[in-house]
């Protein structure tokens, strides 16, 4: 079985995001990139299925500008045997949007013959978590999303999602869409020797236009804004001073 795992190149979420002066959006100038935390768990989990004899081959797939070739190769030196770069911006500002990247997924499922979709469930830039439901739409595939747990049997994943209410356990039948949850796994760092021979894996460059998908953006970013600065706590001497306060301020 051959696993397609989608990447994404976001700011490192270590990186404090600055705001751009006149408000239209994030810079990005001279910050850290790196992979999206839950791809990065995504990537680790279609490891462990080949390592355990239920997976082939391993694809990683990034939409968006040619720097992404970075965030391939890291996903190549963690395990993954080759990777496809889609082209579809030359702006760094310019973030792909979900309907548009499930369109071009689709493609490449097409071409490469996927049974197994697992991405994770959202990316930290833009925290959309549409693009895997949308893919299981385009594809006709079953879902199982915010997954922390996967286990593949025979055509069949059962996987345990993370709910409002707790877990949830479902079985969907192969070939499928998962979406990885922030306790799926833990990620492993790539060796020296894996980022060495991971230069040397093949890197596939296609364009939007390759699978006939129009990125032109359909939503338009009106405003950026930073959170409000949080104000300082005030002490109170009591509890009934507490909730004088409270009162006050309207919380109770």
């Amino acid at each position: 079985m051959k696993v397609l795992v989608p990447v994404k190149r976001v700011i490192d979420y270590n990186v404090k995001v600055r705001v751009k002066a006149d408000g239209s959006g994030v810079d990005l100038a001279n910050v850290k990139m790196s992979m999206n935390p839950f791809d990065e768990i995504a990537v680790e989990e279609a490891i462990r299925l080949k390592e355990a004899g239920k997976a082939d081959e391993i694809v990683v797939v990034s939409v968006g500008v040619k720097q992404a070739q970075e965030t391939l190769r890291t996903a190549l030196a963690m395990g993954a045997d080759r990777a496809i770069l889609v082209v579809a911006a030359d702006d760094v500002h310019q973030d792909i949007e979900p309907l548009a990247v499930a369109k071009i997924l689709k493609g490449v499922i097409d071409a490469e013959d996927a049974g197994l979709v697992i991405a994770g469930k959202q990316a930290i830039d833009n925290d959309m978590n549409a693009t895997g439901q949308m893919l299981a739409a385009l594809t006709g595939w079953g879902q199982a999303t915010f997954a922390s747990e996967v286990e593949i049997d025979g055509d069949a994943a059962k996987v345990t999602r993370e709910v409002d209410g707790g877990l949830q356990t479902i079985s969907v039948k192969l070939p499928a869409i998962i979406t990885a949850d922030l306790r799926l796994n833990e990620p492993r760092y790539a060796s020296l020797p894996n980022i060495m021979k991971a230069k040397k894996k093949p890197l596939e460059e296609k364009t939007a236009a390759d699978y006939g998908v129009d990125t032109t953006p359909r939503l338009e970013v009106v405003k950026t804004t930073e959170p409000a600065s949080r104000t300082a706590g005030e002490m109170v001497e009591s509890v009934d001073a507490l909730i004088a306060k409270l009162k006050e301020k309207g919380a109770i």
